[in-house]
């Protein structure tokens, strides 16, 4: 896990906040932990919440087009 001081938040926060979605990062003060980062899909993850539901419309292409072959399949 990378850490970062709380300084660096002023002069890094793109990096910090761009590493923090492919893994935690770990936010320190006088060197000691105080915060994690971490994705949403992690921190879902961790306390057992679902992904959010989504409309047709709206659902990402990789679930529309999931979606769409499993109905393909159901119909061959």
């Amino acid at each position: 896990m990378k850490q970062f001081s709380f300084s660096d938040m002023n002069r890094l926060s793109g990096e910090i906040l761009e590493n923090a979605l492919s893994e935690p990062v770990a936010l320190t003060k006088y060197g000691r932990e105080r915060l994690i980062i971490l994705s949403a899909d992690r921190y879902r993850q961790l306390v057992g919440r679902p992904q959010p539901a989504f409309t047709l419309e709206g659902a990402p292409d990789n679930v529309h087009d999931e979606l769409m072959r499993g109905l393909d399949a159901i119909i061959d």
